[in-house]
Parts: structure tokens; C-alpha cells; sequence
């Protein structure tokens, strides 16, 4: 059985709207409105337990998830968020072992949920040019103890005459300009490999799509998906008032090889070609 220690990070639950997430230290204690919450008495107990704050109420003791870190992470700049983060793994395969190229860490939301699936045997390789998000991202990241599967770096992917990796398995992009480095991400990736961008508007979709068809990628999708959360209760089940709506939209790739004009070494593509490789943009619910 997991027991809670002195540097444990624990999740105290009261409610879904009320949960704290703290790092034990056994002279710590920290007041809510539901009473006085001290951190030695979390220690050696089991996860799952619950204690009884001096107002009578109980928080349970809860070992958290990268879901967890995620949504409680310090932010320096907007997240990538769950809803988005799951159809992410599922629609570029993502699994242990791979290597991942980040261009944009930003937070380090990504980054994190990235790394917790490619260990222990993959690495993540993220890159930013700014030095404040970067401290930011550096703590989030330790936090979630993902440190060993991250290497994190200041570097332009823009202006580089040379790529700093190559035969990756995934390129994440998470710029305002995405479509400015859809060269060197295919540069960085292997046959087939996945790039995926987070958009925030259609016209950065438009503008990324074109040049990703220019670039040689194929089987491009654009998603939005939003998350409906539902209060079920005995006879009086409904509709949340609260949920998440727009975060971002998604815009999903693969490397291939267009076919080439005889006589012609600059690589073209038939209009079928084209065509195919636009794919479809569709919102999921």
C-alpha cells in the first residue's frame, strides 16, 4: 500500500470544485473555509484515506494524476487542456518509447503529459525563446517528477540552418505562427512521422493547412472538441452550468513522399493528391 511521506505531493479532495494539491511538509498547515487542513496528519496514512479538518469536515487523501498536475500547474501562458490532451495520444499513436520534439513549451502542460506517456524509455525534446515561461515550465515539469524525460532548451527552430534532432516520432507545435516551422518539423521527423499544431483560430488553421500541403503531409485533420460535463443526481440529473468550451482547435499531419515529375526535381503533387491530403476538419463533443 502507497503510504503518504514527508515530500509526498497529495491531492486534498473535498468536492469537485474544492481540492487542493500540496507538497507534504509536516510542519505545514494551510486554512479553508471547511477548516484547518495539517499536513502531519496526511503523513503515513494511506492514499484514499480521509482526515477531519477541526470544523468536521472530511478531505480525502488522494495520490494525484497527471491530470491533476496539469490542471494546477502554475501558468505563464494558456494550456493545452485534457480534453484536448487525450485525442492528442490517441490520434498520433503516442506510446513509451518514442522521441518527441515540442516547439513551443510554454507552460510546460504539454510537456508533462507528453513525457508521462513516452517514459521511462522515450525523451521529449522541447524548445522556447522565452526564459520566464521556461522557469515557469522548468517547475512545473520537476513537479510532476518528469524532469529525467525532458530536455529543455532555448532555441529558435525558425532560424536554425541545421535542425537539432531528427527521426522523431511526433512534432508538437504550440506557436501563433505554426506554419513558420513546418519545414524544419518535417525535417525532424521520420517517414510517417505525426506533427500536430494547437491552434487558437481558423485563419492560423488556413494558413497552417496550405503549408502543410506544400511541405509534403498527408492524412491532415483540423478537431475541436468541447467537453460537456453533466450533475447527475437521483431524479434531477441535468446539464452542468459549468464546463470548458473553446480552447483550441487541433490540426493533425503526417510526413509523406509526393510523387515526381520526370525531368523535374522540384516535387509536385496531382490534384487528387491535394485533395486527399486537405482531409477533413469536423468538432467533437
Amino acid at each position: 500500500m502507497a503510504k503518504i511521506k514527508q515530500n509526498s505531493y497529495v491531492l486534498f479532495f473535498y468536492d469537485d470544485s474544492k481540492k487542493w494539491l500540496a507538497k507534504i511538509s509536516k510542519n505545514q498547515q494551510f486554512h479553508t473555509h471547511i477548516g484547518i487542513i495539517k499536513h502531519s496528519d496526511a503523513i503515513g496514512q494511506e492514499y484514499g484515506s480521509r482526515l477531519t479538518t477541526n470544523k468536521g469536515k472530511y478531505v480525502y487523501l488522494m495520490e494525484p494524476t497527471i491530470y491533476d498536475f496539469i490542471m494546477r500547474i502554475q501558468h505563464g501562458t494558456q494550456i493545452v487542456y485534457p480534453k484536448d490532451l487525450g485525442y492528442i495520444a490517441a490520434r498520433t499513436g503516442l506510446q513509451s518509447g518514442q522521441k518527441v520534439i515540442e516547439i513551443g513549451t510554454g507552460s510546460g502542460s504539454m510537456t508533462t503529459f507528453l513525457a508521462s506517456i513516452v517514459k521511462p524509455r522515450g525523451h521529449v525534446y522541447t524548445f522556447d525563446v522565452e526564459e520566464k515561461f521556461m522557469e515557469i515550465a522548468k517547475k512545473n515539469i520537476d513537479k510532476a517528477d518528469m524532469s529525467k524525460h525532458v530536455t529543455m532548451k532555448k532555441l529558435d527552430i525558425k532560424n536554425v540552418k541545421k535542425v537539432p534532432y531528427t527521426d522523431a516520432d511526433l512534432v508538437v507545435v504550440d506557436l501563433g505562427d505554426p506554419w513558420s516551422v513546418v519545414p524544419q518539423a518535417r525535417k525532424m521527423l521520420k517517414g510517417s512521422g505525426r506533427f500536430i499544431a494547437i491552434c487558437p483560430t481558423m485563419n492560423q488553421l488556413e494558413n497552417l493547412v496550405s503549408e502543410l500541403v506544400r511541405n509534403e503531409f498527408s492524412d491532415i485533420e483540423c478537431t475541436e472538441h468541447i467537453v460537456r460535463t453533466i450533475d447527475a443526481r437521483e431524479g434531477k440529473t441535468r446539464h452542468s452550468f459549468h464546463g470548458i468550451g473553446h480552447t483550441a482547435y487541433l490540426a493533425f499531419a503526417r510526413k509523406v513522399f509526393f510523387s515526381k515529375r520526370k525531368g523535374k526535381n522540384k516535387n509536385v503533387y496531382s490534384s487528387k493528391q491535394g485533395a486527399s491530403s486537405v482531409g477533413s476538419t469536423k468538432s467533437t463533443s
